[in-house]
């Protein structure tokens, strides 16, 4: 217990708390990285991630060339919104990377946010993805399917992607061992069952 005069001095001889300090030289900054992923690709390769900084410029391409071919007619507002989503995708998708790297912990070359929480031996849906529509595109270009014919089911590719989150999710879910009765439960389990209720 010290007087009023000795604690005030006490507190005064105290060091203040460290600041938060800036990223080490090489190491990511989270910020930096969200603005760079404003720019298509620049915040992929930021971080290390070149494949995926030209596959998200690719994508916006495609985007960008469906809306100004007038492909897709009357959807002229839908491709709109989602160029908007698809850069502020980026910016995140490069944020949370650059954590990730700050933390330490591995980040492949393709890892995203979409990809989170899935198993490893899962589908290889990019690949299948830039497939489907190379052939897409090609049968347009050849005149042998029109693309409007096609665009008009685009609900089904958010059906698609929900259904593959889905089963991620499920499949996750069901990989995990059940506890042994008597042992208290793993710290793992824990963050494992929060994870699953976002």
């Amino acid at each position: 217990m010290f007087c009023g005069g000795c604690l005030a001095l006490q507190q005064a001889a105290a060091p203040p708390p460290p600041a938060a300090a800036p990223p080490a030289p090489g190491q990511p900054s989270p910020g930096l990285a969200f603005a760079l992923g404003l720019i298509p690709g620049v915040g992929a390769v930021y971080n290390g991630q070149y494949g995926k900084g030209i596959l998200h410029v690719v994508v916006l391409g495609l985007l960008i060339s469906i809306m100004s071919s007038n492909a897709a007619d009357d959807l002229e507002p839908l491709f709109g919104m989602f160029v908007s989503v698809w850069f502020f995708y980026m910016a995140f998708e490069a944020y949370h990377t650059a954590k990730k790297r700050l933390a330490g912990e591995r980040v492949d070359e393709f890892s995203g946010l979409l990809g989170a929480g899935h198993p490893t031996n899962r589908l290889p849906i990019g690949p299948i993805t830039l497939i489907v529509l190379g052939v897409v595109f090609l049968l347009n270009t050849l005149g042998l399917w029109s693309l409007h014919r096609i665009l008009r089911f685009w609900p089904v590719l958010l059906i698609a992607t929900g259904l593959y989150l889905l089963f991620g999710r499920v499949a996750g879910r069901s990989n995990r061992l059940p506890p042994v009765p008597g042992e208290p439960p793993s710290i793992s389990g824990a963050g494992d069952d929060r994870e699953d209720l976002r």
